[in-house]
């Protein structure tokens, strides 16, 4: 019988050792609850009056589109905004709901711009829009507008400087120059085109905010169809000169800061409008096209409908304010395009 083998102590290869495992870390200890705010409910695109519009409220088809000419094309909708020291400042541009039912592009036309830097700065907005009948009214309106434009932004220092000392005379006989060379271009270019004066034209508005917050004159002017209206103490105000339709339900505009209307070179059988004013903490400045305006002057729920949208203290967001600007009635279906200014 063969010896019995001594054991043999294990290799050190063989050798397993006990991995201590950390401890767990505790659970974090969960924060007290506290009061969520409800979320705000998404804009609706609403109707004023007892009837329904005759158009849905959403787009349609699309405009065709030419595959050569892609830089042409025209989106649904523009939203735009800003703030600065003494203002905030919300801007849109939508389709009306003939156009969006029957497939053609937006008409109206927003450019909204700053020139120069610091409190010498100033933003203009410029908004245009023609007839839907006339066949050259969208590319007029964008013409006129970027026209305007650049006239303005070559003369911000001299602007500037007469909006701040309040030289009133030297900004209307500007900015009636400036006015009068955009409708001139557009004569120029429905000649070239074969078209009459009233084929290839729009109504103009256009608004000058100064950015030095120590400065708080406005300054608007223009021609054609489109509105001028302030919102102060809950009354809605047609900032518009004598001789217009009436804003139905609209209180008389303050003769003390009101410049009445001048001849111009403009669109046909319509007069240059200017106004500088100034403003007060609490006001809210609309400029609009036609599109707007009309109801505006025309529909005293739309007026009461937007006071109560904006009596709130703060300016709505983009969003909201797509919504107040399409609030729909029966029987205004044309392109809107608008600009409203919150003072602080």
């Amino acid at each position: 019988m063969p010896p019995a083998r001594s054991a043999q102590a294990p290799r050190p290869e063989d050798r397993t050792e006990e991995v201590l495992q950390p401890a767990p870390a505790p659970a974090p200890e969960r924060a007290p609850a506290t009061d969520v705010a409800a979320p705000q409910p998404r804009p609706e695109v609403h109707h004023v009056g007892d009837r329904a519009p005759t158009y849905a409220a959403e787009p349609g088809p699309l405009p065709p589109a030419d595959p050569a000419v892609l830089d042409a094309l025209v989106p649904d909708t523009v939203l735009e905004g800003a703030r600065y020291g003494g203002y905030t400042l919300r801007a849109a541009s939508l389709r009306g709901d003939s156009a969006r039912y029957r497939g053609e592009s937006r008409r109206d036309f927003l450019l909204t711009a700053r020139f120069g830097t610091g409190d010498d700065a100033l933003v203009l907005v410029a908004l245009a829009g023609g007839d839907r009948a006339a066949p050259g009214a969208a590319e007029a309106a964008a013409e006129l507008c970027r026209t305007v434009a650049a006239a303005v932004g070559r003369s911000q220092g001299r602007l500037a400087d007469d909006i701040r000392a309040g030289r009133r005379d030297a900004l209307r006989s500007g900015l009636q120059r400036l006015t009068d060379r955009g409708y001139g271009r557009l004569r120029a270019r429905a000649a070239e085109l074969g078209l009459a004066e009233e084929e290839y034209t729009a109504g103009l508005r256009g608004l000058l905010l100064p950015v030095d917050p120590e400065c708080r004159t406005r300054v608007s002017f223009g021609a054609g169809a489109g509105g001028l209206f302030r919102l102060r103490s809950g009354q809605w105000q047609d900032l518009e000169p004598a001789g217009t339709a009436g804003t139905a339900g609209a209180a008389p505009s303050p003769a003390a800061d009101t410049a009445g209307p001048a001849d111009a070179d403009g669109e046909p059988g319509s007069v240059f409008r200017f106004r500088a004013s100034v403003a007060r903490p609490g006001d809210i400045l609309l400029l609009c096209s036609g599109g707007l305006a009309e109801p505006m002057r025309e529909e005293a729920a739309l007026q009461a409908e937007l006071a109560a949208r904006w009596s709130e203290p703060e300016p709505p967001g983009l969003a909201a304010f797509l919504a107040d600007t399409q609030l729909r009635l029966k029987g205004y279906a044309d392109d809107r395009t608008a600009a409203a200014v919150w003072e602080a």
